[in-house]
């Protein structure tokens, strides 16, 4: 079934212009989005979903309040909400593999969500801007052919894309919203940026930069966070990298080099370090079995061994 905006089929589309045109009211809304202010998540009841991972959960889970990720350039942030059972999902795409990832994310909620009647796929969408190659616009245009394609009926409700989310800063444009968290008890969704970005968050990055495609990192039935395995191959060369100044890093290894936040660097510098540290990826996941964590007593996010139990402790509606 196609994509609806206020229960009318969207139909083609050949721009995000077209699309704003058409809509007006998702410019608006757009608009409205993007001058929210910044909420300020406690780490200690937020899911942190990096480039090319998503997540899904429902309003059940006494281990996560709160789904967010940040760093979105060119990236887009799609959450897909089924208002019924509460089911949501958050994923960060980078283009990667749009037409594979999207069917992913609906399984996702709708899986959570198939005993409940009632209720309806809303879908939300941020990130992007004017960038100068038109990744972003691209990027939007996929996704939402993407969603267009799903046999489920969807509705976009948020769509603060590409020239939406848009400013200029001394003469470059860049995105105005760079991260969002959604509220996994209401569905309320607001932009967001996050200190931390854990648990294994150098890991996650490495798989990501070593070309892994997205990944499911939750278990929302046991209230685990689940990396790899991920697999990659000694490479000496990435060390190349880590003698070379900062523009010339934000020039090869960014989509959108003068609209990167200010931590990009340094976090492409860890993430080779830590490939470099572990050149065999088997090493750090012993038996081929992912590493597991779970929400400790203080809230923290801490590792557990395979034989964890495999009681839930979040039921699903």
């Amino acid at each position: 079934m196609p994509l609806f905006i206020q229960n009318r089929e969207l139909g083609r589309i050949n721009s995000t212009a077209e699309l704003f045109d058409k809509c007006p009211h998702l410019q608006e809304n757009g608009r409205a989005f993007r001058s929210k202010p910044l909420v300020d998540v406690d780490p200690k009841c937020l899911l942190y979903v990096q480039q090319r991972e998503f997540a899904a959960t429902t309003p059940a889970d006494n281990c996560v309040s709160v789904i967010g990720s940040d760093d979105a350039t060119t990236c887009h942030l799609v959450v897909l909400r089924h208002t019924g059972s509460g089911a949501v999902c958050l994923a960060h795409c980078d283009g990667s593999s749009t037409w594979s990832e999207v069917p992913l994310l609906v399984k996702a909620v709708t899986s959570l969500s198939s005993v409940c009647k009632e209720g309806r796929l809303e879908l939300h969408l941020v990130g992007g801007f004017n960038d100068e190659s038109k990744t972003s616009h691209k990027l939007s245009l996929n996704i939402l052919a993407a969603f267009h394609k799903q046999k489920e009926d969807i509705h976009l409700e948020t769509c603060c894309i590409t020239e939406i989310n848009d400013a200029v800063v001394e003469g470059n444009h860049r995105p105005v919203v760079y991260g969002i968290g959604v509220n996994v008890k209401t569905g309320d969704m607001f932009p967001s940026s996050f200190a931390y970005k854990g648990p294994a968050e150098e890991l996650r990055s490495a798989r990501t930069f070593t070309g892994g495609q997205m990944a499911d990192v939750y278990d929302s039935s046991r209230g685990l966070v689940k990396i790899g395995p991920c697999k990659w191959s000694p490479n000496l060369d990435i060390a190349f990298w880590l003698s070379q100044d900062d523009d010339t890093i934000l020039k090869y290894l960014s989509t959108s080099p003068m609209a990167e936040p200010p931590h990009f660097v340094q976090h492409m510098k860890s993430t080779i370090q830590f490939l470099l540290q572990h050149p065999d990826s088997d090493s750090l996941f012993p038996g081929g079995q992912p590493q597991l964590y779970h929400r400790a007593e203080s809230g923290d996010w801490e590792r557990v061994d395979k034989s964890y139990s495999s009681t839930p402790i979040s039921s699903q509606p």
